[in-house]
């Protein structure tokens, strides 16, 4: 059985990145004295799915930081090639993510990192979404790109965990309700 998995960090005002994919408030604040769980959740992962202003972000960094392949969610890029430093890291779909959870499953696929406010929300509205670790950074902006957008009907979650960082920083994990 496949699963969908999130661990993404957000504003106290629930925003991603600002308006411009800017996440200065978030890098800024990056301890790497502190562990948050970023490898441990990772290692029992096959594949990440993000979407594309995730993408078009990371892919600014000096560095490709996944070590799993990507699968990026986006109709603007499903038909552009990947990028030749890339290849074989990462490929394009603009398949729903139903659709995209079938055909990873047939590829052997089981535990899958969601990634990106847009990706989450579809696969929230879905209903493919088995757990969220959510960090929120004690940090106000005001607008930008939100995690969680409209939903045509409430989404329960359970709490697992919480636990606060030395840096202010507060990790929730929440398993979403059967």
């Amino acid at each position: 059985m496949i699963t969908a998995h999130v661990f993404i960090a957000c504003s106290l005002d629930g925003f991603i990145s600002r308006l411009d994919g800017d996440i200065y408030w978030l890098v800024q604040r990056d301890d790497p004295t502190e562990d948050h769980g970023y490898s441990a959740f990772i290692a029992d992962k096959d594949v990440i799915v993000m979407g594309r202003g995730s993408y078009e972000k990371v892919s600014t960094f000096d560095t490709w930081f996944y070590d799993r392949p990507v699968v990026v969610l986006s109709e603007q890029l499903a038909d552009t090639p990947v990028p030749e430093a890339l290849i074989g890291k990462l490929r394009f779909s603009s398949l729903a993510p139903r659709d995209l959870m079938k055909e990873l499953a047939s590829q052997g696929v089981h535990r899958v990192y969601v990634d990106g406010g847009q990706v989450v929300q579809s696969f929230l509205r879905e209903k493919l979404i088995t757990d969220m670790v959510i960090t929120t950074v004690p940090v106000l902006i005001g607008s930008g790109r939100p995690l969680f957008g409209g939903l045509e009907q409430d989404v329960d979650l359970q709490l697992v965990s919480s636990r606060c960082f030395p840096s202010g920083l507060v990790q929730c994990t929440y398993r979403l309700a059967p």
